[in-house]
């Protein structure tokens, strides 16, 4: 299975234009491949995206998108990271709407096509969507023209309550962000709530946090870190890269969980000894 026919069945089996109120201020457009989020500002009436999907998906973005926020472009998009799956749409849309792309900074080197991530690692196990990475798209994204560096204090003037939290690990500059006020927590890939190995999850999905997708994962010391910032916070609803919402205390008891049995439940076993 590559792209192609992961987007075939995508066609077949989703409602492109069904995006999910999941609090007063925050919707997410589930894809086959990845969660996109649209965030609402109260205080002035905008929104923005937080991640884009895969290459060739802005179309059906768009089209959710205009249905939730009829006759209102986003103000800006905002990547929790570079990946395929989180940027592959940014350059569409910001071209489209015209609008500019945040990214840390420590993430910018992988979006203005100067540096490449490391290749991806289909010997992690765990499932289908490990076995086929190798084919997901490797060359360097060039987003330069709507590229902007984002931190929290730039954060703060963007979207009402929300900030920035370097959640490092999976990529270097990767990103998440928290309402403290509602104690939303959008995590990207820093964990997830389904397998995110296993194509069987997209389809049939299973809440519960896992750690991030193994065969992209650059530091898993770093990525433990991330987890124990998350714990934190304590966050009452979890949004994931990939995966369902979780709410309540299974927010905390998963993240606790995971962190205390990181070896076992998140790093690969051809991992562990490096």
């Amino acid at each position: 299975m590559d792209i192609d026919e992961l987007l075939r069945n995508d066609e077949e089996n989703f409602d492109h234009a069904k995006v999910k109120k999941v609090s007063d201020h925050v919707a997410m457009y589930r894809t086959l491949v990845s969660n996109v989020y649209m965030i609402s500002n109260p205080s002035n009436e905008s929104w923005f995206m937080i991640d884009t999907g895969i290459a060739r998906y802005h179309e059906r973005i768009l089209v959710a998108a205009e249905r939730h926020f009829p006759n209102l472009p986003p103000e800006a998009i905002i990547l929790t990271h570079g990946h395929f799956d989180h940027a592959g749409s940014a350059k569409a849309l910001a071209k489209h709407w015209d609008i500019p792309i945040y990214a840390h900074p420590q993430e910018i080197p992988f979006l203005d096509g100067s540096t490449s991530y490391p290749p991806v690692d289909p010997t992690v196990g765990g499932g289908m969507i490990s076995l086929i990475s190798p084919l997901f798209p490797k060359k360097a994204i060039r987003l330069t023209k709507w590229l902007r560096p984002i931190t929290d204090e730039t954060a703060s003037t963007l979207i009402d309550g929300w900030r920035i939290i370097h959640t490092p690990g999976h990529t270097p500059g990767h990103i998440s962000l928290f309402h403290e006020e509602e104690r939303i927590l959008i995590a990207g890939d820093a964990i997830a709530t389904e397998n995110p190995e296993s194509a069987l999850s997209i389809v049939f999905p299973i809440s519960k946090i896992h750690g991030p997708p193994a065969f992209f994962t650059e530091d898993w010391d770093k990525a433990k870190q991330s987890i124990q910032q998350l714990i934190q916070l304590r966050p009452k609803l979890l949004l994931a890269g990939h995966g369902l919402p979780i709410e309540g205390d299974a927010i905390q008891e998963g993240l606790e969980h995971l962190y205390q049995n990181f070896d076992e439940l998140a790093i690969p076993n051809n991992k562990k000894n490096e």
